[in-house]
Protein backbone atom coordinates (compact mmCIF):
# COMPACT_ATOMS: atom_id res chain seq x y z
CA UNK A 1 0.00 0.00 0.00
CA UNK A 2 1.40 3.13 -0.68
CA UNK A 3 2.13 5.93 1.89
CA UNK A 4 -0.32 8.34 2.52
CA UNK A 5 0.81 11.66 2.69
CA UNK A 6 -2.58 13.46 4.07
CA UNK A 7 -5.01 10.73 5.68
CA UNK A 8 -4.05 9.02 8.86
CA UNK A 9 -5.58 6.22 10.86
CA UNK A 10 -9.28 8.79 11.21
CA UNK A 11 -8.86 11.00 8.03
CA UNK A 12 -7.47 14.34 7.91
CA UNK A 13 -6.07 15.70 11.18
CA UNK A 14 -4.05 18.20 12.69
CA UNK A 15 -3.52 21.60 14.35
CA UNK A 16 -5.86 24.49 12.45
CA UNK A 17 -4.36 26.90 10.21
CA UNK A 18 -0.99 24.83 9.90
CA UNK A 19 -0.38 22.26 7.52
CA UNK A 20 -2.45 19.65 6.60
CA UNK A 21 -5.18 21.77 8.69
CA UNK A 22 -5.20 24.48 6.47
CA UNK A 23 -7.76 26.21 3.86
CA UNK A 24 -5.97 25.33 0.98
CA UNK A 25 -6.03 21.26 1.59
CA UNK A 26 -9.31 21.56 2.69
CA UNK A 27 -10.36 23.12 -0.77
CA UNK A 28 -8.39 20.56 -2.51
CA UNK A 29 -10.01 17.81 -0.60
CA UNK A 30 -12.98 19.24 -1.54
CA UNK A 31 -12.20 19.25 -5.47
CA UNK A 32 -10.21 15.72 -5.23
CA UNK A 33 -13.76 13.75 -3.43
CA UNK A 34 -15.45 15.73 -5.23
CA UNK A 35 -14.53 14.21 -8.59
CA UNK A 36 -13.54 10.90 -7.57
CA UNK A 37 -17.37 10.27 -6.22
CA UNK A 38 -18.75 11.95 -8.97
CA UNK A 39 -19.63 9.47 -11.76
CA UNK A 40 -20.18 9.74 -15.22
CA UNK A 41 -23.73 10.52 -15.77
CA UNK A 42 -25.46 13.91 -15.74
CA UNK A 43 -27.50 13.64 -12.80
CA UNK A 44 -27.01 15.98 -9.58
CA UNK A 45 -24.50 14.94 -7.16
CA UNK A 46 -24.86 15.65 -3.39
CA UNK A 47 -22.09 15.67 -0.78
CA UNK A 48 -23.23 16.45 3.01
CA UNK A 49 -21.41 17.91 5.80
CA UNK A 50 -21.25 18.66 9.37
CA UNK A 51 -19.05 19.70 12.02
CA UNK A 52 -18.27 20.17 15.80
CA UNK A 53 -18.41 23.62 17.18
CA UNK A 54 -14.59 24.52 16.88
CA UNK A 55 -13.57 28.04 15.35
CA UNK A 56 -11.60 26.63 12.71
CA UNK A 57 -14.49 24.78 11.49
CA UNK A 58 -16.05 27.67 9.36
CA UNK A 59 -12.73 28.21 7.69
CA UNK A 60 -12.49 24.47 6.67
CA UNK A 61 -16.21 24.25 5.54
CA UNK A 62 -15.97 27.28 3.72
CA UNK A 63 -12.82 25.92 1.67
CA UNK A 64 -15.00 22.11 1.29
CA UNK A 65 -17.58 23.83 -0.07
CA UNK A 66 -15.93 25.83 -2.33
CA UNK A 67 -13.88 22.83 -3.69
CA UNK A 68 -16.95 20.73 -3.91
CA UNK A 69 -18.72 23.36 -5.91
CA UNK A 70 -15.96 24.24 -7.97
CA UNK A 71 -16.10 20.57 -9.94
CA UNK A 72 -20.35 21.03 -10.18
CA UNK A 73 -21.38 18.76 -6.77
CA UNK A 74 -23.97 20.50 -4.76
CA UNK A 75 -23.30 20.58 -1.00
CA UNK A 76 -25.51 20.14 1.93
CA UNK A 77 -24.84 21.88 5.11
CA UNK A 78 -25.78 20.87 8.36
CA UNK A 79 -23.99 22.69 10.90
CA UNK A 80 -23.07 20.80 14.41
CA UNK A 81 -24.28 17.33 14.18
CA UNK A 82 -22.61 14.40 15.63
CA UNK A 83 -19.83 12.01 13.21
CA UNK A 84 -22.44 9.41 13.31
CA UNK A 85 -25.13 11.54 12.56
CA UNK A 86 -23.75 12.57 9.58
CA UNK A 87 -22.61 8.79 8.69
CA UNK A 88 -26.40 8.80 9.11
CA UNK A 89 -27.74 11.34 6.68
CA UNK A 90 -25.31 10.76 4.31
CA UNK A 91 -27.65 7.74 3.25
CA UNK A 92 -31.10 8.81 4.42
CA UNK A 93 -30.24 11.85 1.85
CA UNK A 94 -28.93 9.72 -0.76
CA UNK A 95 -25.56 11.62 -0.92
CA UNK A 96 -22.94 10.32 -2.50
CA UNK A 97 -20.53 11.43 0.12
CA UNK A 98 -20.17 13.00 3.24
CA UNK A 99 -17.82 14.81 5.63
CA UNK A 100 -17.29 15.30 9.36
CA UNK A 101 -15.59 18.40 10.34
CA UNK A 102 -14.02 17.50 13.68
CA UNK A 103 -10.86 16.27 15.93
CA UNK A 104 -13.34 14.17 17.99
CA UNK A 105 -11.40 14.70 21.04
CA UNK A 106 -8.94 17.26 20.83
CA UNK A 107 -8.59 20.55 21.95
CA UNK A 108 -10.22 23.17 20.01
CA UNK A 109 -6.96 24.40 18.25
CA UNK A 110 -6.80 21.07 16.19
CA UNK A 111 -9.44 20.44 13.56
CA UNK A 112 -9.82 17.12 11.00
CA UNK A 113 -11.61 15.76 8.05
CA UNK A 114 -13.30 12.66 7.90
CA UNK A 115 -14.99 10.99 4.83
CA UNK A 116 -18.05 8.41 4.55
CA UNK A 117 -18.61 6.87 1.59
CA UNK A 118 -22.82 6.96 0.34
CA UNK A 119 -23.20 3.50 2.41
CA UNK A 120 -22.52 5.69 5.42
CA UNK A 121 -19.13 3.74 6.33
CA UNK A 122 -15.82 5.60 5.93
CA UNK A 123 -13.88 5.43 3.12
CA UNK A 124 -11.20 2.55 2.37
CA UNK A 125 -7.48 3.30 2.24
CA UNK A 126 -7.55 2.74 -1.53
CA UNK A 127 -10.15 5.19 -1.63
CA UNK A 128 -8.14 7.67 0.48
CA UNK A 129 -4.70 7.55 -1.61
CA UNK A 130 -7.30 8.26 -5.11
CA UNK A 131 -7.75 11.54 -3.22
CA UNK A 132 -4.67 11.90 -2.47
CA UNK A 133 -3.63 11.29 -6.07
CA UNK A 134 -6.17 13.87 -7.41
CA UNK A 135 -4.92 16.15 -4.07
CA UNK A 136 -1.97 16.81 -6.39
CA UNK A 137 -3.17 18.38 -9.51
CA UNK A 138 -3.12 21.80 -10.16
CA UNK A 139 -6.51 23.71 -8.76
CA UNK A 140 -7.33 25.04 -12.52
CA UNK A 141 -7.67 21.01 -13.22
CA UNK A 142 -11.48 19.45 -13.59
CA UNK A 143 -13.24 23.03 -12.91
CA UNK A 144 -16.70 22.34 -13.72
CA UNK A 145 -18.48 24.95 -16.08
CA UNK A 146 -20.04 28.25 -15.11
CA UNK A 147 -23.09 26.42 -15.57
CA UNK A 148 -22.46 23.24 -14.11
CA UNK A 149 -21.34 24.81 -10.83
CA UNK A 150 -22.71 23.10 -7.34
CA UNK A 151 -25.28 24.46 -5.41
CA UNK A 152 -25.31 25.05 -2.07
CA UNK A 153 -28.16 24.91 0.93
CA UNK A 154 -28.10 24.61 4.56
CA UNK A 155 -30.07 21.64 6.10
CA UNK A 156 -31.99 22.93 9.10
CA UNK A 157 -34.11 19.66 10.66
CA UNK A 158 -30.87 17.27 10.71
CA UNK A 159 -30.60 17.71 14.01
CA UNK A 160 -34.21 16.76 15.02
CA UNK A 161 -33.92 13.76 12.26
CA UNK A 162 -31.40 11.64 14.19
CA UNK A 163 -32.66 12.64 17.04
CA UNK A 164 -35.47 10.58 15.99
CA UNK A 165 -33.63 8.03 15.00
CA UNK A 166 -31.74 7.80 17.92
CA UNK A 167 -34.91 7.69 19.88
CA UNK A 168 -36.06 4.60 17.97
CA UNK A 169 -33.36 3.05 19.11
CA UNK A 170 -34.50 2.66 22.38
CA UNK A 171 -36.71 -0.35 23.15
CA UNK A 172 -40.42 0.79 22.82
CA UNK A 173 -41.48 -1.39 26.02
CA UNK A 174 -39.72 1.27 28.32
CA UNK A 175 -39.62 4.82 28.97
CA UNK A 176 -36.60 6.66 30.73
CA UNK A 177 -39.68 8.40 33.08
CA UNK A 178 -38.44 8.72 37.00
CA UNK A 179 -34.50 8.14 35.78
CA UNK A 180 -32.53 11.90 36.94
CA UNK A 181 -29.65 11.89 33.75
CA UNK A 182 -26.66 13.79 33.88
CA UNK A 183 -25.48 14.26 30.07
CA UNK A 184 -22.30 16.05 29.43
CA UNK A 185 -21.58 16.89 25.87
CA UNK A 186 -17.85 18.11 25.47
CA UNK A 187 -19.18 21.70 24.62
CA UNK A 188 -19.00 19.74 21.28
CA UNK A 189 -21.77 18.52 18.29
CA UNK A 190 -24.22 16.65 20.55
CA UNK A 191 -24.61 20.04 22.64
CA UNK A 192 -28.54 19.90 21.09
CA UNK A 193 -29.39 16.74 20.05
CA UNK A 194 -28.25 14.27 23.26
CA UNK A 195 -30.30 15.75 26.21
CA UNK A 196 -33.29 16.29 23.79
CA UNK A 197 -33.33 12.58 23.15
CA UNK A 198 -32.88 12.09 26.60
CA UNK A 199 -35.65 14.57 27.57
CA UNK A 200 -38.17 13.21 25.03
CA UNK A 201 -37.70 9.44 25.86
CA UNK A 202 -38.66 10.95 29.58
CA UNK A 203 -35.47 11.83 31.54
CA UNK A 204 -35.05 14.28 34.22
CA UNK A 205 -32.02 15.66 32.12
CA UNK A 206 -29.64 17.81 34.11
CA UNK A 207 -27.17 19.21 31.29
CA UNK A 208 -23.07 20.51 31.24
CA UNK A 209 -20.84 21.02 28.39
CA UNK A 210 -23.64 22.56 26.62
CA UNK A 211 -22.42 26.21 26.30
CA UNK A 212 -19.77 25.72 22.71
CA UNK A 213 -17.87 29.26 22.52
CA UNK A 214 -15.41 28.16 19.79
CA UNK A 215 -12.65 27.06 22.28
CA UNK A 216 -14.29 25.19 25.28
CA UNK A 217 -15.10 22.19 23.58
CA UNK A 218 -13.41 19.33 25.51
CA UNK A 219 -12.14 21.68 27.89
CA UNK A 220 -12.46 19.95 31.31
CA UNK A 221 -15.89 18.51 30.34
CA UNK A 222 -16.81 15.71 28.41
CA UNK A 223 -15.35 11.42 27.67
CA UNK A 224 -11.44 12.41 28.12
CA UNK A 225 -12.79 14.94 31.46
CA UNK A 226 -14.88 12.97 33.48
CA UNK A 227 -14.61 14.55 36.61
CA UNK A 228 -17.28 17.44 35.58
CA UNK A 229 -19.81 14.80 34.88
CA UNK A 230 -18.50 12.66 38.63
CA UNK A 231 -19.40 15.65 40.13
CA UNK A 232 -22.41 16.48 38.57
CA UNK A 233 -23.95 13.01 39.11
CA UNK A 234 -22.97 13.27 42.97
CA UNK A 235 -24.05 16.96 43.36
CA UNK A 236 -27.92 15.92 41.54
CA UNK A 237 -27.83 12.74 43.04
CA UNK A 238 -28.15 11.04 39.32
CA UNK A 239 -28.75 7.76 38.48
CA UNK A 240 -26.20 7.63 35.84
CA UNK A 241 -24.02 9.98 34.15
CA UNK A 242 -22.95 10.24 30.33
CA UNK A 243 -19.97 11.85 29.21
CA UNK A 244 -19.43 12.39 25.07
CA UNK A 245 -16.67 13.60 22.71
CA UNK A 246 -16.30 16.75 20.89
CA UNK A 247 -17.53 14.55 17.86
CA UNK A 248 -19.99 12.26 19.96
CA UNK A 249 -18.66 9.04 18.92
CA UNK A 250 -17.50 7.81 22.12
CA UNK A 251 -18.69 8.08 25.69
CA UNK A 252 -17.85 6.98 29.03
CA UNK A 253 -20.76 6.79 31.67
CA UNK A 254 -20.49 6.68 35.43
CA UNK A 255 -22.52 5.44 37.90
CA UNK A 256 -24.43 6.69 41.02
CA UNK A 257 -21.73 6.82 42.84
CA UNK A 258 -19.67 8.68 40.33
CA UNK A 259 -17.40 5.60 39.22
CA UNK A 260 -16.24 5.64 35.72
CA UNK A 261 -17.49 3.12 33.61
CA UNK A 262 -15.49 2.14 30.50
CA UNK A 263 -15.61 1.34 27.04
CA UNK A 264 -14.93 -2.51 27.88
CA UNK A 265 -17.21 -2.79 30.62
CA UNK A 266 -19.36 -0.87 28.37
CA UNK A 267 -19.17 -3.66 25.86
CA UNK A 268 -19.62 -6.69 28.19
CA UNK A 269 -23.13 -4.99 29.48
CA UNK A 270 -24.27 -4.70 26.13
CA UNK A 271 -22.64 -7.94 24.85
CA UNK A 272 -24.11 -9.89 27.97
CA UNK A 273 -27.90 -8.14 27.41
CA UNK A 274 -28.10 -9.14 23.66
CA UNK A 275 -26.54 -12.47 23.95
CA UNK A 276 -29.38 -12.87 26.74
CA UNK A 277 -31.95 -11.68 24.30
CA UNK A 278 -30.49 -14.17 21.12
CA UNK A 279 -29.82 -10.02 19.48
CA UNK A 280 -26.30 -10.48 19.44
CA UNK A 281 -24.99 -11.71 15.97
CA UNK A 282 -21.41 -13.14 14.81
CA UNK A 283 -20.95 -15.15 18.21
CA UNK A 284 -19.38 -12.29 20.41
CA UNK A 285 -17.62 -9.25 20.64
CA UNK A 286 -14.68 -7.08 18.18
CA UNK A 287 -12.67 -4.94 19.90
CA UNK A 288 -8.84 -3.62 19.62
CA UNK A 289 -5.66 -4.71 21.18
CA UNK A 290 -6.25 -2.38 23.56
CA UNK A 291 -9.19 -3.94 24.96
CA UNK A 292 -8.72 -5.49 28.78
CA UNK A 293 -7.74 -9.32 28.61
CA UNK A 294 -10.79 -9.27 31.38
CA UNK A 295 -13.69 -8.33 28.27
CA UNK A 296 -11.91 -11.73 26.54
CA UNK A 297 -11.84 -13.89 29.82
CA UNK A 298 -15.78 -12.66 30.51
CA UNK A 299 -16.91 -13.17 27.02
CA UNK A 300 -15.03 -16.66 27.07
CA UNK A 301 -16.96 -17.66 30.11
CA UNK A 302 -20.31 -17.05 28.20
CA UNK A 303 -18.81 -19.19 25.23
CA UNK A 304 -18.47 -16.03 23.17
CA UNK A 305 -15.41 -14.86 21.22
CA UNK A 306 -13.52 -11.43 21.23
CA UNK A 307 -12.11 -10.91 17.96
CA UNK A 308 -9.09 -8.20 18.21
CA UNK A 309 -8.12 -5.66 15.24
CA UNK A 310 -5.82 -2.95 15.06
CA UNK A 311 -6.76 0.63 17.10
CA UNK A 312 -9.28 2.53 15.37
CA UNK A 313 -12.57 2.17 15.18
CA UNK A 314 -12.26 1.74 11.08
CA UNK A 315 -10.34 -1.38 11.51
CA UNK A 316 -13.42 -2.34 14.19
CA UNK A 317 -15.94 -1.62 11.92
CA UNK A 318 -14.40 -3.89 9.19
CA UNK A 319 -13.70 -6.82 10.90
CA UNK A 320 -17.41 -6.75 12.24
CA UNK A 321 -18.75 -6.44 8.37
CA UNK A 322 -16.48 -9.19 7.81
CA UNK A 323 -17.66 -11.78 10.82
CA UNK A 324 -21.37 -10.95 10.81
CA UNK A 325 -21.06 -8.86 14.11
CA UNK A 326 -23.45 -6.76 15.00
CA UNK A 327 -21.31 -5.13 18.50
CA UNK A 328 -17.52 -3.83 18.87
CA UNK A 329 -15.76 -1.09 19.75
CA UNK A 330 -12.77 0.36 22.04
CA UNK A 331 -11.97 0.68 25.33
CA UNK A 332 -11.91 4.41 25.19
CA UNK A 333 -15.62 4.22 24.19
CA UNK A 334 -15.95 4.27 20.73
CA UNK A 335 -19.03 1.72 20.38
CA UNK A 336 -20.46 0.79 17.39
CA UNK A 337 -23.82 -1.17 17.02
CA UNK A 338 -24.42 -1.68 13.61
CA UNK A 339 -27.87 -2.99 13.48
CA UNK A 340 -28.10 1.06 13.96
CA UNK A 341 -25.62 2.67 12.78
CA UNK A 342 -22.17 2.49 10.30
CA UNK A 343 -19.74 3.72 12.71
CA UNK A 344 -18.95 4.55 16.49
CA UNK A 345 -22.13 5.99 18.53
CA UNK A 346 -21.46 7.32 22.18
CA UNK A 347 -25.88 8.14 22.13
CA UNK A 348 -26.87 5.24 20.60
CA UNK A 349 -24.38 2.94 22.99
CA UNK A 350 -25.63 5.14 26.13
CA UNK A 351 -29.62 3.86 25.04
CA UNK A 352 -28.63 0.22 24.78
CA UNK A 353 -27.09 0.44 28.78
CA UNK A 354 -29.93 2.37 29.45
CA UNK A 355 -32.26 0.47 28.05
CA UNK A 356 -30.96 -2.09 30.95
CA UNK A 357 -30.69 -0.57 33.42
CA UNK A 358 -34.19 0.62 33.36
CA UNK A 359 -35.11 -3.21 32.73
CA UNK A 360 -33.73 -4.14 35.98
CA UNK A 361 -33.74 -3.32 39.83
CA UNK A 362 -30.41 -3.11 40.59
CA UNK A 363 -28.61 0.58 40.56
CA UNK A 364 -26.35 1.20 37.64
CA UNK A 365 -23.29 0.71 40.19
CA UNK A 366 -24.02 -3.37 40.30
CA UNK A 367 -24.20 -2.80 36.53
CA UNK A 368 -20.73 -1.00 36.09
CA UNK A 369 -18.50 -3.56 37.00
CA UNK A 370 -19.41 -6.61 34.52
CA UNK A 371 -15.78 -8.08 34.80
CA UNK A 372 -12.38 -8.02 37.12
CA UNK A 373 -10.37 -5.57 34.75
CA UNK A 374 -6.58 -7.72 34.53
CA UNK A 375 -4.17 -5.10 35.91
CA UNK A 376 -3.48 -2.54 33.08
CA UNK A 377 -1.08 0.11 32.29
CA UNK A 378 -0.80 3.23 29.78
CA UNK A 379 1.57 5.80 29.24
CA UNK A 380 2.16 8.24 26.42
CA UNK A 381 5.37 9.33 24.97
CA UNK A 382 5.25 12.66 23.65
CA UNK A 383 8.05 12.97 21.01
CA UNK A 384 9.22 15.69 18.32
CA UNK A 385 11.36 13.92 16.02
CA UNK A 386 13.52 10.52 15.36
CA UNK A 387 12.05 6.72 15.20
CA UNK A 388 12.18 5.63 18.21
CA UNK A 389 10.40 2.49 17.61
CA UNK A 390 13.00 1.59 15.21
CA UNK A 391 16.11 1.85 18.30
CA UNK A 392 17.65 -1.24 19.46
CA UNK A 393 17.19 -0.74 22.84
CA UNK A 394 13.39 -0.12 22.25
CA UNK A 395 13.11 -3.02 21.03
CA UNK A 396 15.35 -5.15 24.16
CA UNK A 397 13.11 -3.44 26.33
CA UNK A 398 10.17 -4.76 24.72
CA UNK A 399 11.61 -8.01 24.11
CA UNK A 400 12.97 -8.58 28.08
CA UNK A 401 9.02 -7.38 29.00
CA UNK A 402 7.53 -10.07 27.04
CA UNK A 403 10.25 -12.51 28.87
CA UNK A 404 9.11 -11.44 32.47
CA UNK A 405 5.74 -11.38 31.52
CA UNK A 406 6.37 -14.88 30.42
CA UNK A 407 2.91 -15.84 28.82
CA UNK A 408 0.75 -14.19 32.07
CA UNK A 409 -0.32 -10.89 30.25
CA UNK A 410 1.00 -8.84 27.22
CA UNK A 411 2.45 -5.56 25.63
CA UNK A 412 2.05 -3.22 23.10
CA UNK A 413 3.95 -0.15 21.70
CA UNK A 414 2.69 1.91 18.82
CA UNK A 415 2.95 5.34 17.19
CA UNK A 416 -0.48 7.48 17.68
CA UNK A 417 -1.98 7.96 14.34
CA UNK A 418 -3.53 11.04 15.50
CA UNK A 419 -0.88 12.96 17.01
CA UNK A 420 3.04 12.86 17.82
CA UNK A 421 2.60 10.11 20.91
CA UNK A 422 4.37 6.45 21.55
CA UNK A 423 1.60 4.83 23.10
CA UNK A 424 2.97 2.45 25.67
CA UNK A 425 0.46 -0.26 27.42
CA UNK A 426 1.24 -3.52 29.48
CA UNK A 427 -1.34 -5.84 31.01
CA UNK A 428 -1.04 -9.07 33.44
CA UNK A 429 -2.17 -10.25 36.55
CA UNK A 430 0.86 -9.41 38.49
CA UNK A 431 -0.13 -5.27 39.02
CA UNK A 432 3.62 -4.29 40.20
CA UNK A 433 5.36 -5.84 37.31
CA UNK A 434 3.33 -4.54 34.41
CA UNK A 435 3.82 -0.67 36.13
CA UNK A 436 7.65 -1.76 35.72
CA UNK A 437 8.13 -3.04 32.24
CA UNK A 438 5.52 -0.20 30.97
CA UNK A 439 8.19 2.23 32.66
CA UNK A 440 10.97 0.27 31.21
CA UNK A 441 9.67 0.47 27.63
CA UNK A 442 8.87 4.64 28.23
CA UNK A 443 12.52 5.06 29.52
CA UNK A 444 13.66 3.40 26.64
CA UNK A 445 11.73 5.49 24.21
CA UNK A 446 12.60 8.69 25.64
CA UNK A 447 16.16 7.91 25.20
CA UNK A 448 15.57 6.99 21.51
CA UNK A 449 13.27 10.27 20.92
CA UNK A 450 14.14 13.31 20.22
CA UNK A 451 12.02 15.54 22.93
CA UNK A 452 8.94 17.27 22.37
Amino acid sequence: MSKRAYFGTDGIRGQANRFPMTAEVALRVGMAAGKLFMSKDDRRHLVVIGKDTRLSGYMIEAALVAGFASVGMDVRLFGPLPTPGVAMMTRSLRADLGVMISASHNAFSDNGIKLFGADGFKLSDEQEIEIEALMEQGLQENLAAPTALGRVQRIDDCQARYVEIAKATFPRRLSLSGMRIVIDCANGASYKVAPEALYELGAEVIRIGVAPDGFNINDEVGSTAPAAMQKAVKDYRADIGIALDGDADRLVICDEKGQVVDGDQIMALIAADWAKRGKLRGGGVVATVMSNLGLERFLKERKLNLERTPVGDRSVMMRMREGGFNLGGEQSGHIILSDFSTTGDGLLAALQVLAVLKEGDAPMSALARQFEPVPQKLENVRFAGGKPLESDEVKAAMASAEQRLNGSGRILVRASGTEPLIRIMAEGDDEKLVSQVVKDIAGAVKKAAVPA
